[in-house]
């Protein structure tokens, strides 16, 4: 196997158990109790979790980088877990976009967004 497959089914384990803890004691599960202080919550330790990412990426320290992107990938995979977004569907994202100019896709995106000019 490869080690993109392997880091697809790593994910779809960690995505498969999130869901799987989040009906668990929140005394006795960190995913429980993020889902049982809600979405707002969930939203906020991203936030907190990108901010330490980006802290630790412009102090160069190289694992503390990878510490803190695990930490925030973690933490979007419960609040995608949330939504009932399965990681793969991320991948197939990622997937699509792959070999397209990340111009051409941010082009795209900016014209879709664009209201249009007929009533």
């Amino acid at each position: 196997m490869n080690q993109a497959a392997d880091a697809g089914d790593l994910l779809d384990r960690l995505g498969e158990l999130i869901l799987a803890r989040r009906q668990a004691d929140p005394d006795k599960s960190y995913v429980a109790r993020l889902f049982a202080k809600g979405e707002d919550a969930m939203l906020k330790k991203v936030g907190e979790e990108a901010t330490e990412f980006v802290l630790a990426a412009k102090g160069g320290e190289r694992a503390q980088i990878v510490y803190e992107a695990a930490d925030l990938w973690f933490h979007v995979l419960v609040a995608l877990g949330a939504h009932g977004i399965a990681p793969r569907e991320v991948l197939a994202e990622l997937a699509r976009r792959e070999g397209v100019s990340g111009l051409q896709e941010f082009a795209s995106r900016s014209a879709a967004a664009r209201p249009s000019d007929t009533p």
